[in-house]
């Protein structure tokens, strides 16, 4: 019994992964690092919820775990990062799409947004939930949830046209 639970768990893993690295990413303002941490604390607690939520919705409990404990990052004050004499060398740089340069642009002003917002915004449009779903996940009403998306969307039109820098 142990052995299939595991399986299944390590199945729905592999399968899921890179999908919910994305959602962890978008929803940390996209920083890596600190979705790659939230991702690992959210399947944790996947594991052991796994008996009761791996038969009907896992993912759903996924994001609802991470848009949480993202909302709970947001608000620390200290990551326990430690300065370092050198910087490291920066990213080379190639030859990049304008479609990717412009979800880069995106993914950097929608890390501008307050997390609330930032999280309301990802549930809805990135992932597609319906407004329910994002109020679930949240924990708050749905017309909270909607006024959260409304004025994410439109803080984010704001700083996208003051954005001095257009994408080619």
């Amino acid at each position: 019994m142990g052995q299939l639970r595991a399986d299944e768990f390590d199945r729905f893993v592999a399968a899921r992964w890179s999908v919910l690295l994305h959602l962890a990413r978008l929803l940390t303002g996209g920083d890596r690092h600190r979705a790659e941490d939230l991702l690992q604390e959210a399947l944790v607690k996947l594991w052991f919820a796994w008996p009761k939520v791996g038969e009907q919705a896992p993912e759903a409990y996924v994001r609802k775990v991470l848009a949480r404990a993202a909302a709970r990052s947001a608000r620390r004050r200290w990551w326990g990062e430690h300065p370092v004499d050198q910087l490291p060398d920066p990213p080379e740089v190639g030859d990049e799409t304008a479609a990717v340069d412009e979800r880069t642009r995106l993914e950097a002003v929608l890390a501008l947004l307050p997390a609330r917002q930032r999280a309301a915004v990802v549930l809805r449009y990135y992932q597609d939930l319906p407004e329910r779903h994002v109020a679930e996940v949240l924990g708050c009403p749905v017309g909270t949830a909607r006024s959260l998306t409304a004025r994410g969307v439109a803080r984010l039109r704001q700083l996208l046209a003051e954005a001095v820098e257009p994408v080619e």
